[in-house]
């Protein structure tokens, strides 16, 4: 049997899926074969697995960190939301339906045993298995059922180490709360604590540990300084837009507009970091910059819903002006569908069945049927030759005339998306073109840069070191291993 340990937190965005690819990585080096889990996320941000199904991203990055390929029982339950209380719901990498929040508890005990049955797969190959918690360990009103957290724990035995974010302030009360929360067996199962995020001299917080350890009765497992290249890695989830960023200060500025159910934004993440490119995201209300070179239509959990959002927004005028002034537009999956003629969803798929007109710049309509399309894929531009890898990740088939003038032309002779006649407008289903450092150098050429030398997977593997070694100083791994059974 593989040892164990679950990193859960007093809340969402402590720092658990970092500190579980970081703890991978780190124990990777050291010989042993760990591997990530996580058996209930909610995301919109997913990925591909070499199995044909689709995890969270975050645990296809922890799987990075482990020198693992992603497998669909790293993450066996998926939630990714439709609506304020709806979600479609994956299960072991496949969609199952979907469900409103409070029809999702009865499905609990079912999804708990697929769970335990993932964990038993992972575990099978592995010397340690790092379990990652989702939310906040203390959810107490979601404790009948539970599956993500102390219900998990429990069921598979896994000690847990709880971490707690000092950026965000109140630690001493986020940490000692939870075990006031906590019934007695569910707070047996912490071993330790882990302080997150801590800027500054540590010498000054030495008594804020001490009052953790006194209150809460867990002894320290560590301090862990800020990691400011943590923004270099993919985001998990929604929560990392809810943080405002910087708008790129390069030349070429690059606009997004942030839609209700964006998803896989992490598309988006080699852009910010190209000197050239001024990647800039944009909120209802704030119109669409008239000196943007390119705005980027992004991924979407709700296509139709989306639309409706943007039309309200008033940036379908405004991306109309844009191509007027001869700016350039380009849709991914969810957006490349918003720049056809018309989308229509008979089945009621993503809500309630029907059919929209879309935004009319490319003459293509879509229809949201048929199995979902989960496949890794590489080949070339058709607009500039440049090689891409990537993944299509979408319900839906796309036709029309101007998909005859296709954006990719994949290694196997398929083709994907569309070219308007102007060359203005591009679309497709492919997510990751921008991880591609040929691919994105050649779209930055095209809107009058020159590229620069980012290579952006090199970079995500410096900074997985990088933050392993980070957590070696300030992490007693032994003591963590110790822990774990």
């Amino acid at each position: 049997m593989a040892r164990r340990l679950m990193l859960q937190g007093t809340g969402s965005d402590v720092g658990k899926s970092l500190i579980v690819a970081g703890l991978a990585r780190a124990l990777t080096r050291r010989g042993l074969k760990v591997a990530p889990f996580k058996p209930q996320n909610m995301s919109n941000n997913a990925a591909v697995t070499i199995d044909g199904g689709e995890i969270g991203r975050a645990q296809a990055l922890q799987a990075r960190a482990a020198r693992l390929a992603p497998s669909v029982h790293m993450n066996p339950v998926l939630l990714k939301p439709q609506s304020e209380i709806g979600a479609q719901v994956v299960v072991q990498g496949k969609v199952v339906g979907a469900a409103k929040a409070r029809d999702y508890q009865a499905m609990k005990p079912k999804l708990m045993e697929k769970a335990l049955q993932s964990f038993e797969i992972v575990s099978s190959g592995a010397d340690l298995v790092l379990v990652e918690g989702a939310g906040g360990a203390a959810e107490i009103n979601l404790r009948a059922g539970d599956i993500a957290n102390m219900g998990f724990a429990r069921a598979a035995d896994c000690p847990v180490a709880l971490i707690g974010d000092i950026d965000r302030g109140g630690v001493i009360a986020q940490i000692a709360g939870t075990k006031v929360a906590l019934d007695q067996a569910d707070a047996a199962m912490v071993k330790g604590f882990i302080v997150n995020k801590f800027r500054g001299d540590a010498s000054l917080f030495a008594e804020g540990m001490t009052a953790i350890e006194r209150l809460s009765g867990w002894p320290a497992l560590g301090l862990v300084p800020y990691f400011a290249d943590a923004r270099l890695l993919p985001a998990e989830d929604s929560v990392a837009l809810e943080r405002a960023r910087r708008p790129g200060d390069g030349r070429i500025k690059i606009v997004v507009p942030i839609l209700p159910h964006i998803a896989n934004f992490d598309d988006l993440d080699p852009l910010a970091q190209e000197p050239e490119a001024g990647l800039t995201m944009i909120r209802p209300g704030a119109p669409i910059p008239a000196d943007a070179a390119l705005v980027i239509l992004p991924g979407s959990k709700a296509t139709l819903a989306d639309l409706k959002a943007l039309v309200a927004a008033g940036w379908d005028i405004d991306i109309k002006a844009h191509v007027r002034r001869g700016g350039f537009v380009l849709g991914l999956c969810g957006g490349y569908q918003m720049l056809g003629r018309s989308i229509a969803d008979p089945e009621g798929i993503e809500g309630p069945a029907e059919a929209l007109p879309a935004l009319g710049l490319l003459d293509v309509e879509t229809v949201l049927i048929g199995d979902k399309t989960l496949v890794h894929v590489r080949g070339r531009s058709a607009l500039t030759g440049a090689p891409f890898s990537g993944y299509e990740m979408h319900i839906g088939r796309t036709e029309g005339p101007d998909c005859a003038r296709p954006l990719l032309v994949y290694d196997n002779g398929r083709t994907d998306g569309a070219v308007s006649a102007s060359d203005l407008i591009a679309g497709a289903y492919v997510h990751g073109l921008f991880a591609d450092d040929a691919q994105r150098r050649a779209w930055l050429e095209r809107l009058g840069g020159a590229g620069s030398e980012l290579r952006y997977e090199a970079t995500i593997e410096r900074v997985l070191d990088d933050f392993a070694a980070h957590l070696e100083r300030h992490l007693d791994l032994d003591r963590l291993l110790a822990i774990a059974r």
